[in-house]
Formats: structure tokens, sequence, C-alpha cells
């Protein structure tokens, strides 16, 4: 069984969950013209409850996000079974929905509670590994008569835990080479041959609970007819001189291949089809954004910037001058700077992007930037301040000529700091203000915004992007910073109107970080010496972190007494639930470490639900040294610097990604010591899990790591739910592995917009793009 790709994951997301949470804000004028005629309708958007009835309609549109003929048509198998062959069991995803094509074992009942329940438990096979399948109580018969050993059948459902080993509970089934179907879950089937559609080559669809792959298979069946009706979106001289089959074409042969060979085709000719539409919506909004008006900002000769310069205490990395030539650059053009400006954890960004936002500021306008939480915020607005001295003094006596007001702006701010605040903004005291989404509410107006530094661009919509950038009496500048390294293809397909800035070089005296995974379960006298390990750093003077993935006191309610109130299928499914603890959580893991391990040691509390001035207090403390532990939750991912932190301890490490675990552990040996990391986790020692973890303890490069997380964990976790718009029609482009698809796909959609920018010559390009560009989709591309 293959992993989920990241387009199956995408499929299963319904378009309206892309949606942003508000109306959009009033902004610059809308860069991408609108086609000069009517837009034209695509005829296959006609509804599927017209084609498979209300009841299968309904599963495929609220399941999977397939509402019409044309999104069924593009729900492309995920893989293929070749008949006689049997498929690999190994490294099932947890927790998701799968089908495997398998081959019955053994099939044996066993019965409990002197005889009253019953048990079936089938064990398939792949010919290099095994699965075990559960059936409770009345679901036993119909499977026992069914399942016999040697059977053959697609199986499907959800892959859970019990005693350690991965199973499937109450699975669905459909038999092959026999000529019936059958639903082992308790629902229904129509009898209707599985081999009726499964040829040489049977294609396994994603697949949702209540629609397995051979129903989704059958659904296909019905609409494939009305791929003729596909409108073209390739020019045809692109189509031809690549010798790609037609759209029909290679529709049918996708989904009802006779060799390999119609696979490899099919799929070489829709990937273009993704890629080349997305590139074209992209090269569309670069050639808008040259014509938008902007004020230059060119920084003064003997400004606040070369007064900042000239303190500081190193010398800028080869990397950080390059990148500041180029948004500087940027700056100094009248058309809106578009840059991302990605690098490694503790590359600088904060420096470059501060520096930017000075010769903002020496030209005579203000910047803004913007933190996904107030912690990040706090941080900022205090990092700034450290290191602009009294040049962050502006308004005040003594303060040295040229020197502005750096203001933080929060929604938790009592109301007499937030209306300074507000007035330092309006009047253009304030030069710099570092804040959170209070930044975006109407009550917010400047002076004069010349700059936009969005920090951490994954966890913001384009709304929310937006609505700040709407406050330049001229559309502004726009620096976008991700501490998440993003690999090329994706910055090219995700971020492609963006220019990017590329940070990969670490100063000077940044000390190493030493990664170990700690596998509790198995060797808990290695958890034992974990916490040996933070006395140790602390005795030497140094500071640490313990960071869980839960607070703690979540699930008031929903705790012992409310699971008691559920019918549990019998003592096997009850005993199965006792398995999947919760993850370990901040509050419980703080009070064990004060009482166990670490106890005498100054142990301090960090999550995203206490009150804000008590986070900031906690943070303030930890800075000073006066906390020894800090024991937290991801709110210290990113942006926070305390360089005496030396040790990181991260608990149930294999419940976050990889980006996630990289960010985490660039918190320490950001000083002159050696950092440690360690990664603690039950998982067993041949999971997917642990291989994860390793590969993090193995490397410190984060593209390296962006790559891995990618491939494993699908582009909607590494990048985040915001920006899925534009992706939801990645259905078959992998953005890691077809690099050199999207890259032609660029230059030929950079050739097609120069010629004809409106499209007006290929009208089955613009219906593609319009679809594209729906609602939801054009608020995801407007970053312009």
């Amino acid at each position: 069984m293959d992993r989920v790709s990241a387009s199956d994951e995408i499929q299963k997301k319904p378009r309206s969950g892309n949606r942003p949470a508000g109306p959009a804000a009033a902004g610059p004028p809308e860069p991408v013209a609108e086609p000069l005629t009517a837009r034209r309708s695509d005829p296959l958007d006609e509804p599927l409850t017209r084609t498979l009835g209300p009841a299968s309609a309904k599963v495929l549109g609220e399941q999977l996000g397939l509402r019409t003929v044309g999104d069924l048509l593009h729900h492309y198998p995920r893989r293929y079974e070749e008949r006689g062959r049997l498929t690999r069991l190994a490294e099932l995803p947890l927790d998701e929905e799968v089908t495997v094509v398998a081959q019955v074992a053994d099939a044996r009942v066993h019965t409990f509670n002197g005889g009253r329940g019953k048990r079936l438990e089938v064990t398939i096979t792949d010919g290099s590994g095994r699965l075990q399948l559960v059936f409770f109580g009345r679901g036993v018969h119909k499977p026992h008569q069914e399942l016999l050993p040697g059977t053959r059948a697609m199986f499907a459902g959800r892959v859970s835990v019990f005693n350690r080993k991965l199973q499937l509970a109450h699975p669905s089934y459909a038999k092959l080479g026999t000529g019936d179907g059958a639903d082992g879950g308790g629902g229904h089937d129509d009898g209707t041959a599985v081999d009726s559609w499964a040829g040489a080559l049977i294609p396994i669809y994603p697949a949702c609970k209540g629609m397995e792959s051979w129903k989704i298979a059958k659904a296909v069946d019905a609409v494939l007819p009305r791929r003729t009706e596909a409108t073209d979106p390739l020019p045809p001289a692109l189509r031809e001189g690549r010798g790609f089959v037609p759209l029909p074409e290679a529709l049918l042969k996708v989904h009802r291949p006779r060799t390999k060979a119609d696979i490899e085709a099919a799929r070489q000719r829709l990937k273009w089809d993704e890629a080349f539409v997305l590139q074209v919506a992209l090269a569309r909004r670069r050639f808008a954004d040259t014509q938008l008006p902007a004020v230059a900002r060119r920084p003064a000769p003997g400004g606040i910037l070369d007064a900042f310069d000239a303190r500081l205490p190193f010398t800028l990395t080869e990397g950080q001058r390059k990148v500041t030539g180029e948004i500087f650059g940027d700056l100094a053009t009248e058309h809106p700077m578009h840059r991302l400006l990605q690098g490694e954890v503790g590359s600088g960004k904060t420096l470059v992007a501060l520096r930017a936002m000075l010769a903002v500021v020496d030209a005579g306008g203000q910047a803004a930037m913007l933190a996904p939480t107030e912690v990040l915020a706090q941080q900022h607005h205090r990092s700034v301040v450290e290191m602009m001295g009294d040049l962050a003094d502006g308004g005040t006596l003594g303060a040295p000529d040229g020197a502005t007001k750096v203001v933080v702006l929060t929604g938790s701010m009592g109301a007499a700091a937030r209306r300074a605040a507000l007035l330092d903004l309006v009047t253009g005291e304030a030069g710099i203000v570092i804040g959170t989404h209070a930044l975006i509410e109407d009550k917010v107006q400047f002076h004069d915004l010349g700059l936009v530094v969005v920090d951490e661009q994954h966890r913001f919509g384009v709304e929310q992007r937006d609505a700040l950038r709407s406050k330049g009496k001229q559309p502004p500048h726009l620096l976008v910073m991700t501490a998440t390294p993003i690999p090329r293809t994706v910055a090219m397909t995700v971020f492609g109107d963006l220019e990017t800035s590329v940070l990969d070089q670490l100063p000077a005296g940044r000390s190493p970080i030493a990664s170990h995974v700690v596998p509790a379960r198995d060797k808990p006298h290695f958890l034992a010496r974990a916490w040996e390990r933070v006395r140790e750093e602390v005795g030497k003077g140094h500071q640490a972190y313990v960071v869980c993935p839960r607070i703690g006191d979540e699930e008031e309610g929903t705790g012992a007494a409310a699971k008691s109130g559920r019918k549990a299928a019998d003592e096997e499914a009850q005993a199965a639930d006792a398995e999947k603890r919760p993850p370990l959580a901040v509050l419980e893991i703080a009070e064990e470490l004060e009482r166990g391990p670490l106890a005498g040691l100054r142990i301090g509390v960090l999550h995203g639900r206490m009150p804000p001035e008590d986070k900031d207090a906690v943070m303030r403390r930890f800075t000073a040294g006066e906390v020894d532990v800090l024991v937290a939750t991801t709110v210290i991912e990113v942006g926070v610097n305390v360089p005496n932190a030396t040790a990181m301890v991260i608990m149930d490490a294999d419940r976050f990604g990889v980006s996630q675990l990289h960010q985490l552990r660039g918190r320490v040996g950001r000083g002159s010591a050696p950092g440690l990391c360690l990664l603690v986790t039950e998982m067993p020692a041949a999971s997917p899990a642990r291989a994860r973890l390793g590969a993090v303890a193995a490397t410190l490069d984060g593209f390296e790591l962006s790559r891995i997380d990618l491939e494993q964990r699908r582009e909607g976790d590494v990048l985040g739910q915001a920006q899925s718009g534009a992706r939801s029609s990645l259905r078959m482009l992998a953005v890691i592995e077809d690099e050199e698809v999207i890259a032609a796909a660029r230059e030929e959609a950079v050739r097609t917009v120069r010629a004809d920018p409106e499209l007006e010559h290929t009208p089955g390009l613009r219906l593609a793009l319009d679809a594209l560009l729906d609602k939801e989709r054009e608020q995801y591309l407007d970053k312009g």
C-alpha cells in the first residue's frame, strides 16, 4: 500500500474548506484583468446528482469535494494493481483510510464473555507482509463465509493500532475474480461484479468512508463517456509540439488503462495541464504587478540605516548582503516589491527585514511587521528594540538625530496603550510597528505605509495580508518571510508570483546542534538519561525547553465520564481505545518533572491559552535566566531567541511534522554553547514515524528536510491550509518529483502571457483559468 500523495490529500478537502473566514478586505485595484469576453460555461460543470443520484453525489461532495462531472473525471487513480500480482502492505499510514489488494491467509472466530461475544480475525498477506482484519458481533457471519483462505479481494478501512500492531477494524471489502462484491463493514453493495471495470490494471482511487475505491470506479464509469466534452486548456501548438495525447484520450487512459504505456501517456499529459494553467495564472499576476504604481523607497545617506549599520557588532554574511541588495533594488522601483525571503533557522532573516524597514523609514515611510502570535510579536518587538538601541527612542528626550519610534500593537493591549500606539501610527511618529492581527483592524491607520513584512507567511490567509496592505496610500512594498525552507519547485508553484530570496548561510558564531531519537517505550532508561542531560546543562548555567503537543486541560468534559457513556462494540474495542492515549500535555509533564526527574529546578510553563501578560512575563523571566526549564507548546516554535538555552526535549515528537521539529530545534544552539535536541517517542523502531524522526536527527539542512517533509506529509501540511487555494487544482502534479515539468511549464507560460496577456486567442486556456480563479483561488493568488 502506498502513502497518500499530496494530490490525494488535496482531493479529500471540499473546495468550500479553502474559503477565507470573512469577506475580502478592500484593497488596491485588482491587478489581474477580467477576460474581455463573457465567461464561457464548462459543459462538465453539470452536478453529479443528475448522473449518480443524490446519495452517492452527497458522499462524493461532502467527503471528497467532488461535485461536478468534471470534478469526478479529474479524480484520478492513486495507483494501479496488476491482476495476478499482490500489492505490498508495508508502511500503511496510521489513522488514514486505505485500500489494499491482498489474499486471505487465515480466518478464525474467537469467542469471549462466555461465548456471548464473537470476534473474527482475518489475516491477509501480500507475499511480503501481513495485516490483520477484525470483525465483531453481528458483523462476523458474512465475512466468515466469504473470506476463506486463498480469497483475493480489495479491502478498505481506517488503519488503527491494537497491541502495537496495525489492523483494519470492520473493513469494507470486494472480492476479485469471483464476479461479486461484498461489504463487511455493515454497509451495502449493489452486487455488481467488481471485475466489470477492473481490467488487467485495477485502478485504486483516493477514497473515503462510505465511498470505497471500487464504488468510485463505478461512478467514474457513469461519467466517462462525457470526457469527449472536455475543453482542452493547452494551446494546439504546445500540445502538438510536445506530442501530448488529446485530453479526452488522456482521461480514458488514466481511468481505464490497458497497458502501463497508457498510464504514462495520460499522466504526462494531465500533469502538464495542471502545471501550465497554474503557471499562466502566476505569469499573468507577475505581468500585472509591473503595471501597479508604488512609491520608490531609497534610503537617505547618513540616515537611520547607516547609523544602525555602524553599531552592528558583527559583519553581515555574504548571503545577507546579497539578499539585502535584492530587496533594496526592489524598494527603489516604482512598482510594488513582491518578494519571498526564506532561509534556515537562525540565518538572520529578522536582521535583513529590519534593515529593509529602516531603509523605508529613511525614505520617509513607515513599515509594519505582521506576526502570527502575540508571543512572537512581543519577541520581535524586544529583539528590534534591543538591536536598534536608542535609535528606537524617537520622540523622547535625548534620542539621537534620525531616531524613530518602534511600537507594538496586539489585541490584548490596554485601552490607553492602544490609543497611544494608534496615534503614533496615524501621525507618523512611529516608523515601525510590530503586531498581530490587531494591525488589520479598521481603526488602525498609517501616515504613510511603505512596507509590509509578513512573518511566517503560511500562518496567514490572503485576506488578512491584503487587509494590511490596503492601508497604504499606494500599494506598499511586500516582503513575505518564512522560516520553513521551501524546495524550489514548491516556491515556483505555490509562491510563483513572488520573487524569491534565500538565506542558506548561518552567521558566524552559531553553534552546532546534536539531535538524537529517544525511544521511551523500548528503552525507558534513555528517557531517564535525557532528564539527566537537562540537569547537566542547567548545572553549567544554561537553560532548556521541554515541548509537548497539548496544553492539558482541553478535554474537560470529554474524559473518562464522557467516554463511559459511549457504547463500545465489545471488550476488545474498549481495549483498543485504551491503547490510543492522548498526546502528552504541558501541564501534566511540568507537574511530573517538578515532582520527579527535575525536582529542585526552576520550571516555567508557557502555552497559547495563558493571558498575554502572563505569557510575556514568563518569556521575560526565561530570557533573563530566572527560569531553568520552560515547558511549552509550539508557541516557542519560531522567533523566540534565548541564546543561553542549549537543550530541548520534545515529547511525543512523532506527533510533529519534520519542518516543525526543525523549527523547534532552532530555538537552541543560538549562542556560543553547543545545542542538544532530544526527540522522545513511543513509536516502534520499524514505524514510518521513527524513520521521520531519524531523518530529522540525521541532518540540520532545512531544505533537505523540507523535501523529506513534502514527500512524506503532503504540501498542505508543510505550507499550511491558508495557502491551499491554488494547490486544490493539483491532482496529478507532484511538486517534488515533477520539477522539470513545472520549470518547462513556467517558461511556456511566460511566453504565452507575453504574447497574449488577456489570452484572447486561447479560449480553452481562459476557461481553465476561470475555473482556477474562482473566488477562493483568486484570493489565494492575490498576493499582489
